[in-house]
């Protein structure tokens, strides 16, 4: 390292800090990364299981408003580091991607880990060094960053700093939002942590539970109206769990589901389970069953068996299971209560985290010049479908380009 070179300390080795790393190495700066975990990249690998999702084909403004409360301050990060940008960053590590039926983006072989192991071998070529085991704990009198590993701690100390160190879900892989007492000591204002893209908690019977837990509910159609009066419906899949629901069509709905139960205690979610046929046809077929009981007329004449017919059963009474009436309206538009969200520590992300008032444009914290923020720990979320990462690589590319410019004015 040459006598003018500077020093960068980034703290997460997540998409976010990984990504900043790769703009300031290739800007001739010395970048360390520290995280908890032994290896790098656990929740990324985590979320390639079953296909790396890595981006989504939408249109940028639509693309954008899947960030919901926050898209104005996502804007201008995602203008920097778009879908395409992230397609082509894959494309340079040597993956070809493809857009999916439903608009996802996937690497041709829709794997994370030889992604990952590319990217880090790129980037160790590259200069970066790895300290793994080493936890961030805050600053030491002499505002030395303070790390805690296996034997002991150690302190270091950078020309700039570079927090990404994830929000509050799946904390086994390192996201267990441990850094929060150390920045509301500096008086850094950070909104709770929250669950995110996130299943909920029903109370199923225990016949219920039994026959059906692991099974997944197919080609329904979920309508919700949220706090601000405002109807979202849409098609997909979902499953029953032991203790509720899951799945991609339910996370569509999560944020809001979750907002309304904080606010009134309770939420209800309904469910048309036979989009293909209008009320009235169903009602028909149901009246016109002559000596044919309900259970078979929906089997034979709707095909709603299994798991479809359980939750009919399960969330009418016996009278209005065997109303012809009710039945039919039941089946389009099924109420199913919601107690709670699933436990933070199981969803796929968390909402919360560090407030946009408090960071400049490139991400620095005002009160804290020289440091930096990037990822999950903002105060932003967004659905599945690639978006999730796509803003934290374009946090994290923001965040290396403040930095770069802060250096640079040091410089001066």
């Amino acid at each position: 390292m040459s006598e003018n070179s500077k020093h960068v300390i980034i703290i997460g080795a997540g998409p976010a800090g990984l990504i900043a790393a790769q703009e300031l190495t290739q800007n001739g700066i010395q970048v360390d990364v520290f995280d908890a975990m032994p290896s790098a990249g656990r929740k990324f690998l985590q979320a390639g299981k079953g296909g790396m999702n890595l981006t989504h084909s939408d249109p940028f403004d639509i693309f954008v408003g899947r960030y919901r409360q926050r898209q104005d301050e996502m804007r201008p990060l995602l203008t920097r580091f778009d879908a395409d940008s992230l397609r082509q960053w894959a494309h340079d590590l040597g993956f070809e991607t493809f857009v999916g039926s439903s608009g996802r983006v996937f690497p041709t072989d829709m794997r994370a880990a030889p992604l990952l192991r590319t990217w880090l071998q790129q980037l160790k070529q590259a200069g970066v060094r790895f300290h793994m085991r080493h936890r961030w704990i805050g600053w030491n009198d002499a505002n030395q960053l303070m790390f805690q590993t296996p034997t002991e701690t150690v302190c270091h100390r950078a020309d700039a700093v570079l927090f990404a160190l994830g929000g509050g879900s799946w904390p086994h892989l390192g996201s267990d939002g441990k850094w929060i007492p150390s920045l509301v000591e500096k008086d850094i204002q950070i909104a709770p942590l929250k669950a995110a893209n996130c299943g909920f908690e029903c109370d199923w019977s225990d016949d219920f539970r039994a026959h059906f837990a692991g099974t997944p509910v197919k080609t329904v159609i979920a309508r919700f109206t949220n706090l601000e009066g405002q109807l979202t419906e849409r098609q997909g899949e979902f499953v029953i769990t032991e203790r509720g629901i899951e799945g991609s069509l339910i996370y569509v709905f999560a944020a809001d589901l979750r907002d309304y139960l904080a606010e009134h205690g309770q939420v209800t979610l309904t469910l048309d389970l036979l989009p293909s046929k209008t009320e009235s046809a169903i009602r028909a077929i149901l009246n016109n069953r002559g000596s044919k009981s309900l259970s078979s007329q929906l089997k034979g004449k709707l095909g709603i068996d299994g798991v479809k017919a359980g939750l009919l059963k399960e969330c009418l009474s016996k009278a209005d299971f065997l109303n012809p009436n009710t039945l039919a309206a039941a089946i389009k538009a099924l109420p199913l209560s919601l107690l709670r969200t699933t436990p933070m520590e199981e969803v796929i992300s968390t909402a919360g985290g560090i407030c946009f008032s408090e960071l400049t444009e490139q991400l620095m914290l005002k009160k804290l010049p020289g440091v930096f923020c990037a990822g999950e720990m903002l105060d932003w979320e967004a659905p599945t479908g690639g978006y999730l990462l796509t803003g934290c690589f374009a946090s994290g590319v923001v965040a290396a380009d403040g930095i770069k410019a802060w250096l640079g004015a040091q410089n001066g």
